[in-house]
């Protein structure tokens, strides 16, 4: 029994620790509905972990870069500054894979096609 108080009252002193620190780094004090000052952390701990939202972000804006790189130079234009590309060294061959024109680059095209021609 006396073990059980023991290791309560540990995990008690290691959560108030806890708490002392996170509170240490700035706070406020909210009023509750009942009148209570509570102390809130106003600092938000780092996230840990992969960045899919600006990965995906950064490939979306890629792909509409692309398009409208293909919008403006035309298609055939386009292919032929990829295929010269493809023609060079070994980076030169791995950037004229990446710009090529995929299905998704090329419907966003149609996309951006079609808005310029409402415009006009």
């Amino acid at each position: 029994m006396a073990d059980a108080n023991y290791v309560r009252f540990n995990k008690r002193l290691r959560d108030i620790d806890s708490k002392h620190r996170k509170l240490s780094r700035g706070y406020v004090q909210l009023v509750e509905r009942d009148g209570l000052l509570v102390p809130v952390s106003t600092r938000r701990t780092a996230r840990r972990g992969f960045p899919f939202r600006g990965l995906l972000l950064t490939l979306a804006g890629f792909l509409v870069f692309k398009a409208v790189l293909l919008t403006h130079l035309g298609p055939i234009t386009y292919g032929e500054r990829v295929e010269k590309l493809a023609g060079g060294t070994t980076l030169e061959q791995a950037g004229a894979w990446v710009m090529r024109a995929d299905p998704i680059t090329m419907w966003i095209t149609r996309q951006i096609g079609l808005q310029l021609d409402a415009l006009s």
